[in-house]
Order: structure tokens, then sequence, then C-alpha cells
């Protein structure tokens, strides 16, 4: 696949859970009358995901979150070049998805996005429950490595195949339900800095905290995995056209030199000795 159609499909993803997510918390959290609460907005964030990893993971890895891509690639998962422009076109679409939901929601009358917060991410006077920063770095460092752990263990080789995408999503919202009061749930730096823009002020100063705290834990996740399962859990795929009884561990259609690839093929070279 070529890096082309992977940034599409990565910039599609992001910019859907962006807009599906924060949209929920901007536009139906608190209609008058009945909104959808925290649990619709955390089923929201966990749905957005769900939907984008079935439709796309099986063209871009469905990352959609620069803490994701620097996790996967630190787990062997995904190769070092890609890191770049997978997380500029998240950090794009994620702009691009709140500048959509800014219009939508300036119809209403008297919308302002630094009034109203519009999603964004804070600590202290702007966190929802007024936690401290201390409280909302542990959070965001906490959540973000349990979701890489999730998402490593559930597209691991030896994992039921076609249950991933769901594992992800629910554990996604589960992570909304326990840290929505704490920071308004970030766990992806491109999800805070889209509506940071647009709220300015105290969300841009802030931003810091939602991509340091995210991309740490992601960091730990991703070189941790493989000390818990004992590999990597990349993909063993024929390589002798489809006869798998022939077949030896490969990581696919993969350049020979991905972090992946060498894992692998280390552990062929153990095997033999």
């Amino acid at each position: 696949m070529t890096l082309s159609r992977r940034l599409g499909a990565e910039f599609i993803g992001t910019f859907w859970l962006v807009l599906g997510g924060c949209g929920s918390a901007v536009l139906a959290a608190t209609v008058s009358g009945g909104g959808i609460g925290m649990l619709g907005v955390a089923l929201a964030f966990g749905l957005t995901v769900l939907t984008m990893a079935y439709a796309f993971g099986h063209i871009s890895g469905g990352h959609f979150n620069p803490a994701v891509t620097i996790g996967l690639w630190l787990g062997r998962r995904t190769p070092g070049r890609d890191v770049v422009p997978y997380i500029i076109t998240q950090v794009v679409a994620a702009i691009v998805a709140s500048a959509v939901l800014w219009v939508i929601a300036s119809g209403q009358a008297g919308f302002s996005a630094s009034e109203s917060g519009f999603a964004a991410n804070g600590y202290g006077a702007h966190s929802p429950g007024e936690y401290t920063l201390a409280s909302a770095a542990v959070a965001e460092l906490v959540m973000t490595a349990v979701f890489l752990m999730v998402i490593l263990g559930a597209t691991d080789r030896r994992a039921p195949k076609g249950m991933g995408p769901l594992a992800i999503g629910l554990c996604l919202t589960l992570i909304h339900l326990i840290i929505i009061p704490v920071t308004n749930t970030s766990v992806n730096p491109a999800r805070s800095t889209g509506p940071a823009l647009f709220v300015g002020g105290w969300a841009l100063a802030q931003l810091w905290l939602f991509w340091l705290a995210p991309m740490v834990g992601g960091a730990i996740a991703g070189l941790g995995y493989r000390y818990v399962v004992g590999d990597v859990g990349a993909e063993e795929i024929a390589e002798e056209a489809q006869d798998t009884a022939a077949a030896e561990t490969s990581v696919g259609d993969l350049p020979g030199r991905h972090p992946a690839a060498e894992e692998l093929r280390r552990r062929r070279q153990q095997s033999t000795r």
C-alpha cells in the first residue's frame, strides 16, 4: 500500500474521531431537554475509533493518534519512516475536523468556542472536576499506556482475528468514562490540538501536557509490550504462495529492514542454532 493512500486513511480516520468525539461533546452532551451526557460522549469516542479501525485499519494500521504511532513504532509494528508523515497528517486532520465542528456549532446563536470550552482538554481551573496538573499528568500517561497495551495485544498475531477494533473501541470508551472528569480525556495529542487552536488562551497554554503525557505513555507501552508477552507479536504470513505449511515467520510485504522484520529474523536465527 502506497504511503499516500495510508496517509489518506489516517486523515479520514482522525477527522472522524475528532468530529464525532468532540462533536458529541460540543453539540449533543448538554442539549436542553436532555443531552447524551458523559456516557454518550464516551461511547461516541469509542465508536469513532471502532468504525474507522474496521474501515481503514487494513490500509494504514488505524493509528489516528500520534501517541499510537509512537507506541507502534517503538513496539516494532510500524516503520520509523512513517512516523513523521503519520503524525503531521493526524494533526492536520484534527484541525480540519475542529474547523468543521466550529462552523456547525457557530450556527447556534451566542456560540463561542472560548466560552464553551469547545471540548478542549485542561487541568486546574479548566479541568471538569478541577483536578490538579499532577492528577491530569498521571491520568493521561497511565491511560494512554493502557490504551497502547490493548492495541498491541488486540492486534497481536495470537489474538482472536477480527476482534481488534472492538476491543480498542471499547477500551477508549472506558478510558473516557474514567477520566473525562479529570481532563476531558485526551490520550491523543492530535485530538487535543484541534480544539485548542479554536479556544486559544488557556487551552493553548496547557496543550503541552496533552502532547507530553500521552506520548510518554505510548512510548512506555510500546517498549514494554514485548517484555510482557515475550515478543513483538507481529503477524505470520506465508512466504511461498499460499502454502502455509511451508511458510516461515514474516511480516508480509513490509520492507526488509522494518523493525518487526528484523525482530522476526533474529528469532529465526536463534531457533536454528
